[in-house]
C-alpha cells in the first residue's frame, strides 16, 4: 500500500516505521526538522520529504495522486485538518485519519466524516481504564466507548476447558488467543492450554462481571 505521513515527530515517525516495518511503501513530510531521519532510524525504507505537508505541490511530489492511505500526524491540528481534508477532498485518497489534540475538534470532523484519533482523549480514557481495572490489562478503547480490547493471561483454572466458558453473552467474547508465539482465531470446541494469553472484547459495564470470572 502506499502511504503518505505527514509530520516526523513521535506518533509521526513511529507509524511510519511501523509501516514501513511490515512491508508498506512509505512516504513521509516533515518541514525541515533535522532529527526526523535520526528518528525513523537507519533501517527506514521509505523516502522523506521536506516541506509544508497541506502544500499542494509537496502532496504531488509525495505521490498523492497514487496514495492508498494518508495519515496527517503533525503537532498543530490546523495543519492535519487542512492536509486531510485536502488529501480527502482534492486528491479523493481513499484511507485518512488526522491525529488531533483537541477533542473537541476531533468530534466535530468525526460527524463531518474525517475519522480522528484524539491522543488527548485516548490517553485520558486509558489512564482511567488502567486504575480502576488494575487486574485488566485494556489494551484498547473503541472510539464510541462502547467496548473495549483487553488482553489477559488465562488463568491456570481455565486449562483444558473451552473458551466458550470465558464468554459472557452480548458483554464479553474470546476473540483471539496466544499461544507458543503464534496468534489464532479460537472456534468453539477450542479448549485452554497452560500459558495462553487471551484477547477479549467487552463492553464497559461488564468489567466487574469479567474480573470475578477470572478470579480477580
Amino acid at each position: 500500500m502506499k502511504i503518505i505521513v505527514m509530520g516526523c515527530g513521535r506518533v509521526g515517525s513511529s507509524v511510519s516505521r511501523l509501516f514501513s516495518r511490515i512491508g508498506h511503501d512509505v512516504t513521509v513530510i516533515d518541514h525541515h526538522d533535522p532529527g526526523a531521519l535520526v528518528r525513523l532510524g537507519t533501517d527506514f525504507q521509505g523516502k522523506v520529504i521536506h516541506g509544508i505537508g497541506f502544500d499542494r505541490d509537496i502532496l504531488i511530489e509525495a505521490g498523492i495522486k497514487n496514495a492508498e492511505a494518508f495519515v496527517a500526524a503533525s503537532s498543530s491540528d490546523n495543519a492535519n485538518i487542512v492536509a486531510a481534508r485536502s488529501a480527502r477532498n482534492i486528491f479523493h485518497v481513499p484511507r485518512v485519519v488526522a491525529r488531533l489534540y483537541d477533542p473537541l475538534r476531533a468530534e466535530v470532523y468525526q460527524r463531518l466524516g474525517l475519522p480522528t484519533i484524539s491522543t488527548t482523549t485516548w490517553g485520558a480514557e486509558r489512564i482511567v481504564e488502567v486504575v480502576t481495572h488494575t487486574d485488566l490489562d485494556v489494551i484498547h478503547l473503541f472510539q464510541d466507548h462502547d467496548a473495549t480490547l483487553i488482553r489477559i493471561e488465562v488463568p491456570a483454572r481455565f486449562n483444558g476447558h473451552k473458551v466458550t466458558q470465558m464468554n459472557i453473552p452480548g458483554e464479553v467474547m474470546v476473540i483471539a488467543i496466544t499461544r507458543n508465539n503464534h496468534t489464532f482465531i479460537p472456534v468453539s470446541g477450542t479448549e485452554f492450554q497452560e500459558g495462553d494469553t487471551a484477547y477479549l472484547t467487552a463492553i464497559p459495564s461488564s468489567m466487574p462481571r469479567l474480573e470475578e470470572l477470572l478470579g480477580n
